[in-house]
């Protein structure tokens, strides 16, 4: 897979975060020509330089909102791992006006500069909130996904566009995994939203595995999902306390704001019209044209059948199931060496 990369130059925007991290390690010491990372956070760029320390990494400061900050990064480039985004739902919830800016119409301005830069894939990266949108993160991932699908309708053949869905990353930036674990060094009770809230579980390999599986097999307009199994919250919890031999108490303190009971990825509607590839659906692009005559007299019977893809209907984990997920994890076995875990990373 990588291969494919081979003297190629890839731009990561929002490449400070959990992902371009991951990204980087899986990349870096393989045949790729050059990786950019797209932020507009120095310090967390300076942090990076410095721990990779490698002579095909180049950084470039910059706001997907503003696309003349993107003309200098872009140049040059073949492929775009767009991953820039604003994802705390509390404060998209409190400022959804900046959350359409960042999610929506820097999206816009990425697509459009690598359009203009002869770019040949764009990958965006999109969440299982953009489905059935209750929260004003989920609308304005929406609203993104539905841009980079028109825009793929143009760019084509010249800039392929696709997108991945994903729900929570296991241990990135807002996971409860690491705020739990340091609720247990602490000595203090676990808090939980709701014990039978479900989501679905996936580290960061699983989405780098999904972006790149898009970027081998996606056509324009396509979204991919990554089938995985779900866990409840109150299952998780335990987990952690079995692993770490913990016997804080586990409070309930209630749902928060814009907060799902579940995690959906795939409406009913993208399910039937789904492609299984095994380990992977591919919904391809809705391509009707602006004949609106089309919507009212062709429909499909499977949408009444179909039901939706999400973290409550999969095959949810129990404790010892996600316990042994959860030893995967570097904060896990960091806590499981005694040495203190942080609340969580970008």
């Amino acid at each position: 897979m990588t291969s494919m990369f081979t003297d190629k130059t890839l731009l990561i925007t929002g490449g400070t975060g959990t992902f371009g991290n991951a990204v980087l390690r899986r990349f870096l010491e393989t045949e790729i020509g050059e990786i950019r990372v797209f932020s507009r956070d120095e310090k967390k760029q300076d942090d990076m330089r410095k721990h990779f320390t490698h002579p095909k990494l180049r950084f470039y400061i910059g706001d997907v909102r503003t696309e003349s900050s993107l003309r200098g990064a872009i140049q040059g480039v073949d492929f775009v791992f767009h991953a820039a985004a604003l994802k705390q739902v509390p404060s998209c919830e409190f400022f959804p006006l900046e959350a359409l800016r960042t999610n929506a119409l820097g999206t816009e301005n990425v697509l459009n500069a690598a359009i203009g830069a002869g770019v040949r894939r764009v990958i965006v990266l999109s969440t299982d909130k953009a489905v059935y949108p209750i929260n004003a993160m989920g609308i304005s991932k929406a609203m993104m996904e539905k841009l980079a699908v028109a825009k793929s309708r143009v760019a084509a053949p010249q800039t392929t566009i696709c997108c991945t869905r994903y729900g929570n990353v296991m241990a990135s930036r807002g996971s409860v995994i690491p705020l739990f674990l340091k609720q247990i060094q602490d000595g203090k009770g676990i808090t939980i939203t709701d014990p039978k809230m479900t989501r679905f579980m996936m580290t960061i390999e699983d989405a780098v595995d999904l972006v790149l599986y898009a970027f081998e097999h996606g056509s324009a307009g396509d979204t991919f999902v990554q089938k995985a199994p779900s866990c409840t919250i109150g299952a998780l919890a335990e987990a952690l306390k079995k692993l770490t031999g913990s016997r804080v108490p586990i409070e309930i303190i209630g749902t928060r704001h814009g907060e799902k009971l579940y995690e959906t990825l795939l409406t009913r509607e993208e399910m039937a019209v789904a492609e299984d590839q095994g380990g992977y659906y591919r919904v391809p692009a809705d391509n009707r044209d602006l004949n609106y005559g089309k919507y009212f007299t062709e429909g499909k019977e499977r949408i009444t059948e179909q039901t939706d893809y999400n973290s409550h209907n999969v095959p949810l984990l129990d404790a010892d199931g996600m316990a042994e997920l959860l030893k995967k994890l570097p904060c896990v076995q960091q806590a499981l060496r005694g040495e203190k875990v942080a609340r969580g990373k970008e």
